[in-house]
């Protein structure tokens, strides 16, 4: 497969493998609000080397996420990403200067913590919830999707909070993660990362990602409130405990 072969450093059989689960992984995010991105850099994880895989699945997921927001655009909730682009700006630039790969279990902990809290505690206090709980939300995630690559459940999980509709809560998570992980393309450059000898891949899974978008969101429009917030929530709960799992994997407390 000369042609495959070509898209990227990688084999071409999984350059195919990587386009067709941008495919399924954006169906995924469109239709039950979060998961895709997760699922995407763990397979990602397994077949890239380290030094690629964040800032390559983050112009994969600019590419899905921009044009989800764009065919969603009239349910964005407007002041929600009004207030988290300072946050997500500050939060770029601190990563610029402190661009490191964490290697510890207590971040995954964390998310995993804030995330079930938000979806099985008592909630947030509206007072977080306002301009500057949201922009110092835009900070956090954003620093840490620079460094793990891991923030969009607490992205997702933060968001829900606000309430809204399931359009209106897929189209504002869109908007904000597109926000993100364009300050990796910013980030990434700082750090000297080469995306020429992955631009093929990114396109075409870019590509991949407009058509499972397309897809996710023609199921979304069947599901009822009640059925995309039980999916929601335990998508969302299902990615909390692998974080859990994985970050006792790498304290070293589970073999």
């Amino acid at each position: 497969m000369p042609l495959l072969d070509s898209l990227s450093p990688l084999d071409g059989g999984v350059d195919l493998l990587l386009i067709l689960l941008s495919v399924l992984t954006s169906m995924i995010s469109a239709s039950m609000g979060v998961g895709g991105g997760t699922l995407l850099i763990m397979t990602m994880a397994q077949v890239m080397p380290g030094a690629a895989l964040i800032p390559v699945h983050g112009m994969v997921q600019l590419g899905s996420n921009g044009g989800r927001a764009l065919m969603m655009l009239r349910h964005l909730t407007w002041p929600i990403l009004a207030a988290f682009v300072p946050g997500a700006l500050l939060g770029a630039l601190a990563a610029s200067w402190m661009l490191v790969r964490l290697s510890t279990g207590v971040l995954e902990l964390t998310i995993a913590g804030f995330v079930l809290f938000t979806l099985w505690g008592p909630g947030l206090p509206k007072r977080s919830l306002g301009r500057l709980g949201t922009a110092i939300a835009g900070a956090i995630t954003t620093l840490l999707s620079s460094l793990v690559g891991a923030s969009g459940p607490m992205v997702a999980a933060f968001i829900k909070q606000h309430g809204g509709s399931r359009q209106a809560t897929v189209a504002t998570f869109a908007a904000c993660m597109t926000l993100q992980h364009l300050t990796k393309a910013f980030v990434f450059g700082v750090a000297g990362f080469v995306f020429h000898d992955w631009l093929w891949l990114i396109a075409l899974m870019i590509a991949a990602g407009v058509v499972g978008t397309w897809l996710g969101l023609r199921l979304l429009g069947r599901l009822s409130e009640h059925r995309f917030d039980g999916l929601f929530r335990w998508g969302l709960t299902l990615l909390a405990l692998r974080l859990i799992w994985l970050g006792l994997q790498r304290l070293g407390v589970i073999g």
